[in-house]
């Protein structure tokens, strides 16, 4: 959530950044600078009558009289009316700042759509030796004992659901654990989150109520399936004050996460890409402003690891105005090469929301010293896939195809599955 005092005191500049984003942001804006100088000048006439009720309360300390009564009676109903309407603005414009995205950073690039992103670095490796292979896609690996299972999924479940069996299980359950062990060797603290959220925490976190067509409710209750960890990583440190030593925080989680894909329908209906559940490894940073940006290069560098290790070919996109999240200022997207398309698709998003998640959440941080000592601020948020576990197995099993039937494993995964080398996909 934006600050709405920066709001009022930067109009045009809001006005103007947001354009970026491909949508005209300029009357909501209007409407909320005019309904917040109103409850600025309310919220003073409220202060100069709470004033006058306590001096007519001296007063009558001295001796209660009937003119005295008359006023205190006048002013509780004319106070009360006002604190009514007060509260009416309040909420006006809190609905309105939940409404409006983040401020984009200067990095960011304009554009309307993901064509328009820029590529700033790319990771090949031996991707020049590999590019004539044709490879089997994935969703087509359906095996008698070792399967990337759709068909038994849309029959459980329906569309947009999938199933591993044998070795292909046991393979996303070796890339869990490597990608946990991974970034928790690099500083991060491992958590187990609530898959189930209430509206606040979904709110807090950004995705409502932009999103809310996306998620999937519990009936008749307060709760939501998460679509990302994140909500939960983010809403642990709901309405906390932390204090600066406590600082910066790094955490990583692994979780299912929901998605309706409300609006997807006919886009990447086949496979892993696109599915209404799915796992992934979050990380999340809650930091210190003065260290946001060097937080932010951390999980991008964080995530690359994660496919440097995995010896897979990837790129790292930055996002334009018009193809980067609501709640994110700068976002980097790491894209890794599926070997069946001869493109490059997302496996990993990272961004830097800034204070925009804390001002929801209500995060903040109490300096350790100086003049500001009992002042708190709010701290940054950034998040991350470390990666996509799903993205990642479709990856491995078309790259890592050798043309008879087998493929090969990662090093780094072998430990993670008892030393095997290879799955020899027995197809049918």
């Amino acid at each position: 959530m934006l600050d709405r005092k920066w709001i009022i005191e930067n109009e045009a500049l809001a006005k103007s950044n947001l354009l970026k984003r491909g949508e005209d942001f300029g009357t909501q804006i209007e409407d909320l600078v005019a309904i917040e100088k109103k409850r600025v000048n309310l919220l003073q006439e409220v202060e100069q009558l709470r004033f006058e009720r306590n001096q007519i309360q001296v007063e009558f300390r001295k001796g209660p009289t009937d003119e005295l009564k008359e006023q205190s009676k006048i002013l509780s109903v004319r106070l009360k009316d006002l604190e009514e309407t007060l509260k009416q603005q309040d909420e006006e414009t809190q609905n309105r700042l939940l409404a409006l995205p983040n401020i984009l950073h200067q990095e960011v690039p304009c554009g309307s759509t993901s064509d328009e992103n820029v590529e700033v670095a790319r990771d090949e490796k031996g991707l020049n030796s590999r590019k004539h292979i044709t490879s089997v896609p994935h969703f087509q690996l359906q095996g008698k004992t070792h399967q990337i299972d759709f068909e038994h999924a849309t029959k459980i479940s329906g569309a947009r659901f999938s199933s591993l069996k044998g070795d292909f299980a046991r393979l996303e359950r070796a890339l869990i654990n490597f990608m946990l062990d991974t970034h928790r060797g690099h500083g991060y603290t491992e958590m187990m989150v609530p898959y189930m959220v209430n509206y606040t925490s979904m709110l807090s976190s950004g995705q409502f109520p932009k999103m809310e067509e996306d998620a999937f409710k519990v009936q008749d209750r307060d709760l939501y399936l998460i679509p990302t960890a994140e909500v939960s990583l983010i809403n642990h440190f709901q309405n906390q004050v932390l204090e600066e030593k406590e600082l910066d925080v790094s955490l990583v989680a692994f979780s299912p996460c929901f998605r309706a894909e409300a609006g997807s329908y006919g886009v990447d209906t086949r496979g892993l890409i696109r599915l209404h559940q799915f796992h992934k490894i979050e990380l999340v940073k809650v930091v210190h402003p003065d260290r946001s940006y060097e937080a932010f290069e951390q999980i991008v560098a964080d995530a690359r690891r994660v496919l440097d290790l995995l010896e897979l070919p990837y790129r790292v996109m930055l996002l334009c105005s018009g193809d980067i999240g609501f709640s994110s200022s700068l976002t980097y997207d790491l894209e890794v090469w599926v070997q069946s398309q001869k493109t490059y698709r997302e496996i990993s998003s990272v961004s830097n929301c800034g204070d925009f998640q804390a001002r929801r959440a209500k995060i903040r941080y109490r300096p350790k010293s100086g003049n500001d000592k009992k002042k708190t601020s709010f701290v940054h948020t950034l998040n991350g896939s470390g990666l996509a576990v799903g993205r990642t197995l479709l990856a491995l099993s078309e790259y890592y195809q050798d043309g008879e039937g087998r493929i090969a494993i990662p090093e780094v995964l072998q430990p993670y599955l008892g030393g095997q080398k290879v799955i020899e996909w027995d197809a049918e």
